[in-house]
């Protein structure tokens, strides 16, 4: 182990403060988060505790829970080699090549004991730092072929954690010793490509959780049963709303209830834009890659994208290869290129930009509001993937606002009064504010930062919201807000955002002419409320547990006849409700009462209207309500349509002062 014996570290610093209890974990040193055994920077500043049950306490324990199990797995399966093993969001896991077989839930057992014998040993985490010489051969060694290929990656020093005789590259931060890991549970077991590649070995990763208390796991073990029960895969196949095939991977096929669910979401937003004061555009999905060289997508971001090659570009390259055959990679890479003129657009801001510069642009024209609903096309690896929440093809509520900068402070507030229309819709309550400021590198001149990051704070402060600041985490071309919101069982997502770009009105070379007669360069504000329709989606099927409100339900009520002789009644009723736009499904088969009600609660319908002899004389329904859990008993006709009316719009909708000042 190589270490300066005069360097400090976090211990050092809290043991000469008096602050270093049994339960700290780690240190925050200027911001920064430290193990208690690695060196901090000389003149370090503000060093302060991180105690177990500190939030940032979470990712060390994860963090070292994985390098635990990690070497229960090897005391187990000899042989098994490691590649990487992080701490995540809700818990950790590592990635293992087993050549022996698969792991099973018996064998998930067995390394929860063998952690518990690891933890119980109380074994310390020690770091090293070694030459790349040193760390190539210690690797070759143990015989571990991806930490191997991964060491060529790393950039010296190279840092080692050992805790007993287990070693790994890493970087810790880890807990003082196994004896902090008070609470874990291995999840699960899942297939996943080296580095994310398909066309890498296939590994088996094995998720799981840790946290500081017993009590702190079994509530979220609690939650994790919860989020099984409204996972949106499970419940999109139970309530037919989409689904995949394997000849489009990665993209869904939204089925006739899901596209009437999607379409109303759309909608919606759509609503929100005349209220606001957007304009919706409709642009192209191919682009000459030109644009995309100018945006900056194509090398930053194009083996993301997709290429459209057409057959005449095919024709093309292979009469280039007949004529003059490639001798080099880089004679080779011009060809290919030169045959890949188009592509697929992954975003829709170049193509606003377009748009904006399409007209000599005045002061009197801005802000102006652009929305979009344009099909986007991302290549996502195959292992990262999954449900809608990550898919190859999607749509956004994506806008763009061109301003001037004194307007950008007004567009925020806008657009935070918006957001919380939108999140109050759909039942978001728990909203929390972060605004990311400038990173170290960054383009535009520091007065334009400070006064577009001055905007945002102060628009945020002027509606009375908290927030948190993300500090250095901004984009390279602007300052940005995001939205997280908590859904029904705790879990966090970030969905809006908007962010001042300083970039792409430069890239475009997009103007107006000021009041003063000279022509001046626009910000360009990004925005979204839900982001991408599919990724909320999911997000929302997993809120309601499946159970939309009655304006976003596919189906709003289900009329279920007693038997059959009352067909013609309940068509007739199905056919005026359908009249009045709502959205009406009749069992008219010959299937007992029971068996009707249980499948329309299956389907998660709103309302249950039972027909029989009282309903057809009485000229109503026997209603049953989803939502208030109960028989509503006979309801006329004309006071069910009131009820469905009255619930067949978002709450915001009710208020008509929503919106005025931003027309």
């Amino acid at each position: 182990m190589t270490r300066d014996a005069t360097a400090r570290t976090a211990r050092d610093v809290l043991e000469e403060q008096g602050v270093l209890s049994s339960d700290t974990v780690g240190a925050r040193v200027d911001g920064k988060v430290y193990d208690l055994h690695t060196p901090i920077p000389k003149g370090a500043s503000d060093v302060t505790p991180i105690r177990a049950q500190d939030e940032d306490a979470l990712p060390i324990i994860r963090h070292s829970s994985a390098h635990v199990m990690a070497d229960a797995v090897q005391r187990l399966f000899p042989g098994t080699k490691v590649a990487f093993g992080p701490a995540t969001a809700d818990g950790f896991y590592y990635d293992y090549d087993r050549p022996d077989g698969t792991f099973s839930e018996d064998d998930l057992r067995a390394i929860e004991e063998k952690m518990a014998e690891i933890i119980e040993a109380d074994r310390p985490f020690r770091r090293e730092v070694v030459s790349r010489k040193q760390a190539r051969e210690l690797l070759k060694s143990l015989d571990e072929g991806f930490k191997l290929e991964h060491l060529e990656r790393l950039e010296d020093p190279i840092s080692l954690y050992r805790h007993g005789e287990w070693v790994d590259l890493c970087e810790g931060p880890h807990v003082p010793s196994t004896g902090f890991l008070k609470a874990f549970k291995l999840t699960s077991v899942a297939g996943a490509y080296w580095r994310g590649d398909e066309r890498n070995p296939m590994l088996q990763r094995i998720y799981g959780t840790a946290f500081a208390s017993p009590k702190a796991l079994r509530a979220h073990l609690k939650q994790l049963e919860e989020a099984k029960q409204r996972d949106h895969r499970k419940l999109g196949k139970e309530l037919k709303l989409f689904a995949f095939h394997p000849h489009a991977p990665a993209s869904p096929f939204f089925l006739p209830r899901g596209a009437t669910i999607y379409k109303l979401l759309e909608d919606y937003v759509r609503s929100l834009y005349a209220r606001y004061g957007y304009d919706e555009v409709i642009t192209p999905q191919i682009f000459d890659n030109e644009l995309f060289h100018t945006s900056g997508h194509l090398p930053s971001y194009g083996e993301n994208m997709y290429m459209a090659v057409t057959s005449e570009n095919l024709e093309n390259l292979q009469e280039r290869i007949e004529k003059e055959l490639p001798q080099t990679a880089e004679q080779w890479a011009d060809a290919f290129e030169e045959s890949l003129r188009f592509g697929v657009k992954p975003m829709n801001c170049p193509s606003h930009c377009l748009i904006y510069a399409m007209a000599k642009r005045s002061y009197r024209e801005l802000p102006m509001r652009m929305a979009d609903f344009g099909r986007l096309h991302r290549f996502e690896r195959s292992g990262v993937v999954q449900g809608l929440t990550r898919v190859r093809t999607f749509a956004q509520d994506d806008a763009h606002i061109f301003c001037t900068l004194d307007q950008v402070q007004d567009e925020i507030k806008s657009f935070l009064d918006l957001v919380h229309d939108a999140y109050r819709d759909f039942g978001f309550t728990d909203v929390r504010i972060v605004i990311a400021t400038r990173p170290e590198h960054r383009l535009g001149a520091d007065h334009i930062w400070d006064q577009a990051e001055k905007a945002l704070v102060e628009a945020v402060r002027s509606k009375g919201l908290p927030y948190d600041l993300a500090a250095g985490e901004g984009a390279f071309y602007g300052p940005k807000i995001e939205f997280h919101l908590k859904d029904a069982i705790g879990r966090p997502w970030q969905l809006g955002t908007i962010q001042a770009d300083f970039n792409l009105p430069e890239r475009f070379d997009l103007t107006y002419v000021g009041e003063d007669n000279t022509t001046h360069r626009p910000v360009l504000l990004h925005r979204a409320i839900l982001g991408s329709i599919e990724r909320f989606f999911a997000v929302l099927t997993e809120h309601l547990g499946g159970a939309f409100p009655v304006w976003l339900a596919p189906e709003q009520i289900a009329l279920l006849t007693v038997s059959e002789k009352f067909n013609d009644y309940a068509q007739s009723v199905q056919k005026q409700l359908q009249d009045k736009g709502f959205r009406v499904t009749a069992d008219l088969s010959s299937d007992k009462l029971g068996a009707k009600i249980r499948q329309a609660r299956l389907m998660r319908i709103p309302y249950l209207g039972v027909i029989g002899q009282q309903e057809v004389e009485g000229q109503g329904l026997a209603l049953r309500s989803r939502d208030e859990n109960k028989d509503l008993g006979f309801i006329s006709l004309p006071e069910v349509i009131d009820r469905l009316a009255r619930e067949n719009q978002p709450p915001s909708a009710t208020d008509s002062t929503i919106g005025d000042s931003h027309r």
